[in-house]
């Protein structure tokens, strides 16, 4: 044998491809080890034996392409898979046959297809799909999951330009942009589009997400990224946002609808007047027939008053009794006029209290708007308007003069007492139960501040803090009452005695408060957990970043941030995500009806849910009855406060009450409907 022959037999022996020859009728004549080891039988005792009966469906002559075969094994799977090819032997009438062992690549291509298989379910599953777009070709390669969920059968070509004619008119314009951005920058990108389904023509909504590959050179070479469909939180989204804008007991827009659109008026250039409407004892309707009959009035006055008014003037119900119109295109005179006749329909609604009808009268202040002016400047004037009607004795219609600055006398003589009260411990602390729903038991207090310097009546909280906020003495304020919650929970050491105080915007905007909260805590030595911070969502809507520094600060330390008043807007829905808070105070205005079968209960379901999805507590406020405690536990709420539940009680005394009994107090029942101030 040659040299060149003896390498090609030694090749044919140490290959770990098998070959054989055989005859005609497939009797082996010659196998390689590599084959014989396949065939499980020995080399040297594999002539003239049938190598159909040895590897059953082995072609048995030439034919095209090749087979692949499941065989026995004595591995552990008990199987092996080989690839088998048939020729002629040249030059005889023999056959060639040639075996690969291809178990490993056929186990590596399943595992592949199982996890694309497993892939494609939970894209299903999860209402998501992913493409590539391959840029020097413009092909783009869809997941099947993304094809099913833009309409078209798995396996369709679909290039760029078809895809971006799904896409809603309106929203195509930023589609393009960001992906042209992010063409020019490389940056990851991020956005949120309508389609229209090819085959129904119904309408999805996609958040998408996606990065672009970069050759060497700096060149765009591949787009890649995944679409979600957000239809039904989208839906969601958009009904939580209508419902932001809408009054809960009227149905009519609200604050933040109104202040919006005059904003959108003054911007637009627009003139005009803004009518503030205040229903004068309207309190008494409350006191004197309840809470139920004060909505259904409320009720019938905001479709009264829309009635009243026409095309493109806005009517909205700012809170409490108080409701507000922005007349866009009038005059003061015209202006007036349209307060009047508001007042007349108030007052020619009869409502029943006691044994006889009473009637109701509003004040209104009116304040003009044109080009300039700030909407929180039309709102303030039309306030002090509003004030001088009820300070001229109520049951009129007044508008706004520089004079009526006037009135900010009184106000001053606020300021003066709330200076005296700090400088000579004026003011004092009442604590209000918060309580877990199911068990009665105390989890926590909130610090309600009072005026008690003892110079004549005492305006209330709701007088006193707007006052001292547009002052920024609320900035002292706000530190008083930290120190007072502080220096008790010294003196307390109690686990279980938790408080939660107030924070204004003002406060917000300090940036040396955090320090402030941070250095007092570790001077006094308590506990971070014990202390809590409520901000209201208005205050943290329009101090969004301060708010979000703030509670990045202390909650790193334990304290807990909760978010007062939730849901009196929604505003803060988007941004709930970005804000590092602990807990909601659900607003009591989804509380008020909670148990008679308003839309209330979808609402706080919603609010739940949010909070849920975010791993933040709830509280609900404003509970004042037996049956509102019953239904908040239905939908899944814990810890409620209110009147029913307890009363705010002086801290000196609530301090004594927890001493007398040495424990964790039940909460109070059956006490008067009505809600505490701050």
């Amino acid at each position: 044998m040659s040299d060149d022959g003896a390498a090609q037999f030694a090749v044919l022996r140490h290959t770990d491809v098998g070959f054989a020859v055989t005859d005609r009728g497939g009797r082996l004549l010659w196998v390689n080890p590599a084959l014989a080891n396949m065939l499980g039988i020995p080399e040297e005792g594999a002539a003239g034996r049938s190598l159909p009966a040895l590897m059953p469906g082995v072609p048995d002559g030439p034919r095209a392409g090749i087979a692949a075969l499941l065989a026995p094994s004595a591995r552990p799977q008990g199987h092996r898979w080989l690839e088998v090819s048939c020729t002629h032997l040249d030059g005889t009438e023999n056959l060639l046959y040639r075996a690969m062992d291809v178990t490993a690549w056929r186990s590596r291509e399943l595992e592949a297809t199982q996890q694309a298989q497993a892939l494609h379910r939970a894209q299903m599953l999860g209402r998501m799909g992913n493409w590539e777009w391959y840029l020097p070709d413009d092909r783009v390669v869809w997941s099947d999951a993304l094809l099913d969920m833009v309409g078209h059968p798995p396996g369709t070509e679909l290039d760029y330009a078809a895809y971006t004619s799904l896409i809603h008119e309106d929203d195509r314009p930023e589609f393009q942009r960001v992906v042209e951005r992010a063409l020019r920058t490389g940056e990851q990108f991020t956005y949120t589009h309508r389609i229209t389904r090819a085959n129904c023509g119904s309408e999805l909504v996609f958040e998408c997400f996606g990065e672009v590959v970069r050759d060497d050179a700096g060149r765009p070479v591949r787009m890649l990224g995944t679409a979600h469909d957000v239809t039904q939180s989208h839906r969601l989204h958009s009904e939580l946002l209508r419902l932001s804008e809408e009054d809960p007991l009227t149905g009519l827009p609200n604050r933040r609808a109104l202040t919006r659109e005059l904003e959108r008026q003054l911007a637009a250039g627009a003139t005009g007047a803004l009518l503030l409407l205040d229903l004068d004892n309207f309190k008494d309707v409350n006191d004197l027939r309840g809470h139920a009959v004060g909505d259904r009035v409320m009720r019938t006055l905001a479709t009264k008053l829309s009635g009243q008014l026409g095309p493109g003037q806005l009517l909205g119900r700012l809170g409490g009794d108080e409701f507000a119109v922005v007349l866009p295109d009038v005059d003061t005179a015209q202006a007036a006029a349209v307060a009047e006749k508001l007042a007349a329909g108030i007052s020619a609604l009869p409502v029943i209290t006691g044994a006889a009808a009473t009637r109701m009268t509003a004040s209104t202040g009116v304040a003009p708007f044109g080009d300039g002016a700030g909407w929180e400047d039309v709102l303030a004037n039309a306030d002090l308007a509003l004030y001088a009607s009820k300070a001229a004795g109520r049951n009129r219609v007044t508008v706004y003069e520089p004079g009526h600055y006037a009135d900010t006398v009184k106000r001053v003589s606020v300021l003066d007492r709330l200076r005296f009260a700090l400088d000579n411990d004026g003011f004092a602390l009442h604590a209000m139960p918060m309580v877990h729903l199911r068990t009665g038991r105390i989890l926590g207090y909130e610090l309600l501040l009072r005026l008690e310097d003892g110079d004549g009546p005492a305006p209330g909280p709701a007088e006193f803090l707007p006052e001292a906020e547009r002052s920024g003495l609320v900035l002292d304020i706000d530190r008083w009452v930290l120190d007072k919650a502080l220096d008790t929970l010294v003196r307390h050491p109690d686990s279980d005695l938790r408080f939660n105080v107030n924070v204004s915007g003002r406060t917000l905007e300090d940036a040396d408060f955090a320090k402030f909260v941070l250095d007092r805590l570790v001077a006094a030595g308590v506990t971070p957990g014990r202390l809590g911070l409520e901000i209201t969502e208005t205050a943290a809507m329009t101090n969004l970043d301060a708010v979000r520094d703030l509670a990045e600060q202390l909650r790193a330390t334990g304290c807990r941030i909760t978010l007062d008043d939730f849901g009196a807007g929604f505003g803060s829905f988007v941004h709930l995500k970005h804000l590092p808070i602990t807990g909601l105070k659900i607003d009591g205005e989804f509380v008020r009806g909670i148990d008679r079968g308003t839309s209330d209960a979808v609402l706080v379901s919603g609010i739940l849910e949010i909070a849920r999805g975010l791993g933040l507590s709830t509280v609900a406020e404003w509970v004042e009855r037996p049956s509102q405690v019953d239904a908040l536990a239905r939908l899944g709420v814990r810890v409620g406060q209110g009147f029913h539940l307890g009363q705010p009680t002086p801290l000196a005394e609530m301090l004594r009450h927890r001493r007398e009994h040495q424990a964790p107090t039940d909460a109070a029942h059956g006490l008067p409907s009505r809600r505490a101030g701050r």
